[in-house]
């Protein structure tokens, strides 16, 4: 048998399934497969809608609270991170000033994200679970309202009440960059995903997705910190360069190998394929592939930003690592500021005088 094909009779009721495809045939197969299943909702709708979401979602008030207390958790942890750690050791190591706001969001998200990051790859290569290997079987023996395994349910409430916290953060807490109302939209996406794949026991699915795109995070923020920490009380570090363009580097890898290559190809196969014929009548079907849909547009919308950066780097342009989402105007935006502000007082400003930014 082909390496790629399986055949589980107790599972898929005896009919061969890929375990993942090429892009073309994924592209193909999965405009039938959906296309098809549209043809044969025969009351699709909001009524179905609406009886689908009652006889199918499961989830407690005790579990709405969790999630809850866990987001205001997680908002309080950075802030005191942010205070007691974060800020007073990048003022220890003298880094310039414009990176002192900046550094404790790179910090804090890139312990978030090596720590859950890591507890994925725990679940999905030091178990029983074989959801990456095998994408088609997170549908197996699928049944509505069964219960969650205390680790996975574990993943899902560190996941989604951090996911609720970083829609406040991005709003109020983080530098706000050109990208930053796709990673508002982003946010929403994603805590949609996390909180009705839970409620609809997609949980296995669910696992496979955060573990695709936390590592890019990883890199993402590490890059970031050592940009930072390159120049230090006036002095420029190798070190810190060395690791800021290797991190770049991997960092512009991983996201098309996980993102735009084993995110279709593994869950998006599984979601709009496999699934179907794992469970027919699935609940919910057009409105979590949407979803997963949006997402990989949103993955596309970053990488061309990565492109950008490659571009830049390779033509000269950028002689050193930096976010291309920051805003290029961002001084002069702060001397207009400035000086609106105090025209309105009734001063005079001279050009090249500017304040400091409080995000």
């Amino acid at each position: 048998m082909d390496p790629n094909h399986m055949n589980d009779g107790s599972s898929s009721g005896g009919m061969e399934m890929e375990i993942m495809p090429g892009y073309t045939e994924l592209i193909t197969r999965a405009y039938s497969v959906m296309f098809s299943a549209f043809r044969d909702c025969k009351d699709c709708g909001l009524e179905l809608s609406r009886r689908t979401l009652l006889d199918h979602a499961y989830i407690t008030w005790t579990e709405i609270f969790m999630f809850l207390m866990c987001a205001v958790m997680w908002t309080k942890v950075r802030r005191g991170l942010t205070v007691y750690i974060f800020e007073p050791f990048a003022q220890w190591c003298c880094i310039q000033p414009k990176d002192v706001s900046k550094m404790p969001e790179s910090a804090w998200k890139l312990v978030f994200y090596t720590m859950s990051w890591s507890y994925s790859t725990y679940l999905l290569f030091f178990t029983s679970y074989s959801f990456f290997q095998n994408p088609p079987s997170v549908f197996y023996d699928w049944k509505s309202g069964m219960s969650v395994p205390t680790d996975i349910t574990i993943a899902y409430l560190i996941q989604g009440s951090f996911y609720g916290h970083s829609i406040y953060a991005t709003i109020y807490m983080d530098a706000w960059r050109k990208d930053s109302l796709v990673m508002v939209v982003h946010h929403f996406i994603t805590l949609a995903l996390i909180t009705f794949s839970y409620a609809f026991r997609y949980h296995n699915i669910g696992i496979l997705v955060l573990f695709l795109h936390d590592i890019n995070d990883i890199q993402l923020e590490f890059t970031k910190l050592n940009v930072y920490f390159k120049t230090r009380g006036g002095k420029e570090y190798l070190i810190n360069d060395v690791l800021s363009n290797m991190g770049a580097i991997s960092f512009s890898i991983t996201w098309f190998w996980f993102r735009l290559y084993w995110f279709p190809l593994k869950v998006l196969w599984a979601s709009c394929v496999t699934s179907i014929q794992s469970v027919p009548h699935i609940p919910f079907y057009f409105f979590f592939n949407i979803l997963l849909f949006a997402l990989l547009l949103m993955n596309i919308y970053w990488f061309l930003f990565i492109v950008l950066f490659v571009v830049k780097a390779l033509t000269g342009q950028m002689t050193e690592v930096n976010d291309v989402r920051e805003y290029e105007d961002e001084n002069l935006k702060e001397q207009k500021d400035t000086n609106d502000q105090m025209s309105t007082e009734g001063k005079h400003v001279q050009n090249g005088i500017t304040k400091k930014k409080h995000l």
